[in-house]
């Protein structure tokens, strides 16, 4: 018969302070909702152009607006009950994935712009 005193507990991690948690999130909220209100300029910028936007247009400009929303929603929940450092690790991994995103829609609209005006 083995003694388990001998054998140490498994360490668990001290939780991170929630004033931790609070920055890092917050400050790469900012960064998100700099993403989000730059998508709000662009549509704004096309809906209020002479043609206007027409039903394809309006879903494809309101989808940089809401996808940021739900990444940021996702890596806060993927990370804020692990340590700080993957915490901020999946809120740019997140940020990186708003930004190649946001790439795309631009993209999309300069060629394929003539296509989601008229409305």
């Amino acid at each position: 018969m083995t003694d388990t005193s001998l054998v140490p507990a498994t360490s668990a991690r001290p939780p991170v302070p929630v004033w931790l948690t609070a920055t890092i999130a917050g400050a790469f909220g900012l960064l998100y909702a700099y993403a989000l209100w730059n998508a709000v300029a662009f549509l704004i910028d096309q809906a209020g152009g002479p043609l206007g936007l027409n039903g394809l247009g309006w879903f494809v400009l309101l989808l940089p607006v809401v996808f940021p929303l739900i990444v940021f929603a996702a890596a806060f929940a993927i990370g804020y009950r692990r340590g700080a450092w993957q915490l901020a690790l999946a809120m740019l991994a997140g940020l990186c994935v708003v930004a190649l995103f946001w790439l795309n829609i631009v993209g999309y609209a300069a060629v394929y712009g003539a296509q989601l005006l008229g409305g």
